[in-house]
């Protein structure tokens, strides 16, 4: 299954957001500043955001721990209630949109929302369309031992295992590779 546009681009974005935590591996957390937000604007390509604040930043940084459970829950219906209480949280005015040379795609955030506003809706609602998919499974965490990072599967076999395969996969296959190698006697 694939999903629209605009749903992969509010599901990259979710990850992007949800990595951005300090987790057990990874002590850092990489949205601590207003230049720091403008970045992630920029590289998600929101478009209409109206200058940032210390505001914009709080609530945004606020919704990483609503979000992040999502990727590690076991069933459905728990999944279901988090993106419900979720969606919850913004306010939702449909609205058909074709911006910045993308196709005509739906936004799901009402016209001048704050930053946050449409994050939660936008990202929850492609959560809802992920579960309601039947796609659950495609909502996990990067299998290295040394990485938490969130990750979405979109590959058509649902094989994706890290969040990045040229670093926590590569890092591992050469481990493997390494550790092969010695157990022959090279």
């Amino acid at each position: 299954m694939t999903f629209s546009h605009d749903t992969e681009q509010a599901l990259g974005t979710l990850v992007r957001l949800v990595n951005t935590m300090p987790g057990p591996n990874s002590q850092v957390d990489s949205l601590e500043t207003l230049e720091e937000l403008e970045k992630f604007v920029q590289e998600r390509e929101f478009s209409a955001v109206d200058t940032l604040t210390e505001k914009d930043l709080a609530e945004v940084r606020d919704l990483r721990p609503l979000f992040a459970p999502v990727f590690t829950t076991d069933s459905d219906a728990s999944a279901a209630t988090m993106i419900n209480a979720i969606i919850a949280r913004g306010t939702s005015t449909p609205r058909l949109t074709n911006h910045d040379g993308h196709p005509w795609h739906i936004h799901y955030s009402r016209a001048g929302a704050s930053l946050a506003c449409r994050i939660t809706v936008e990202c929850g609602i492609a959560l809802a369309q992920v579960i309601s998919a039947g796609e659950r499974e495609r909502l996990r965490r990067c299998e290295a031992p040394d990485c938490d990072d969130a990750l979405i599967d979109l590959s058509r076999n649902r094989s994706k295992r890290y969040c990045d395969a040229r670093t926590c996969g590569n890092r591992l296959h050469v481990a493997a590779y390494r550790e092969r190698r010695k157990a022959s006697g090279e």
